[in-house]
């Protein structure tokens, strides 16, 4: 969505959010950019108040946070917050995908099935978003047949908190020469796991997606802050 497109008049606050969210995602709104509540309103045709409920949003989600002499600015990466939130996702995502692996339905598997396929082609294709959309997707159908929503809103809010690390491993990785069997090689054996009911192997799949996936984004931002890769990170 762009920023200069106009919005409905209804629900005002949650449009500017999610506005905001996917620039801040997209790397349209770089880490450091400063969110001046006028400015964002004038851009996006609203009055302060929405924009002021927005940006406190973005900063609850993780996405800005205030600054001395700068108000709210897009936050950035860093390595130690990499750490805490991949370690906290490890653990819930695991017990996630047990508990919905024993007792996933057989339609449930196809509706995952069908998430997988699109992974596949959105990576074919390049589609850095799409892939993730529909990684998270394959993801929400096996941890709500653990029948916790709980748990489940949990690891949405996580996925929110860390959307933009695993955007730079996906792009990264498609701009690259490297393979990206990482990028879809976990949501096969999940797959499996699920129509097999086997929550060991469910468990053991989510545990590898999520270390390779945290060491790979660990090693970009080690090679940026020491200045040996050009890598944007939003």
């Amino acid at each position: 969505m762009n920023l200069t497109e106009p919005l409905q008049p209804t629900l005002l606050t949650d449009q500017v959010y999610d506005v905001l969210r996917e620039a801040i995602i997209n790397g349209e709104l770089p880490a450091g950019s400063r969110l001046r509540i006028r400015d964002v309103a004038a851009q996006v045709g609203t009055s302060v108040m929405p924009v002021r409920e927005a940006i406190r949003r973005l900063e609850e989600g993780g996405f800005a946070q205030r600054e001395p002499h700068k108000g709210a600015v897009v936050k950035g990466l860093t390595l130690e917050e990499l750490v805490h939130v991949y370690a906290v996702r490890r653990i819930l995502e695991r017990e996630a995908a047990r508990l919905g692996s024993e007792r996933i339905t057989p339609q449930e598997c196809d509706r995952m099935e069908a998430e997988y396929e699109l992974i596949k082609s959105a990576l074919a294709e390049e589609r850095a978003e799409d892939h993730l959309r529909h990684d998270e997707a394959l993801l929400t159908i096996l941890y709500e047949a653990s029948g916790n929503p709980v748990l489940v809103s949990s690891i949405r809010n996580l996925w929110l908190q860390c959307r933009a690390y695993k955007m730079v491993g996906i792009k990264a990785t498609l701009e690259s020469e490297k393979s990206n069997e990482w990028l879809w090689r976990y949501q096969r054996d999940l797959v499996q796991a699920a129509r097999s009911h086997d929550p060991d192997a469910a468990a053991a799949a989510s545990d590898a997606s999520l270390d390779v996936a945290a060491e790979d984004i660990r090693q970009r931002l080690a090679a940026k802050i020491s200045g040996s890769t050009s890598t944007s990170v939003p």
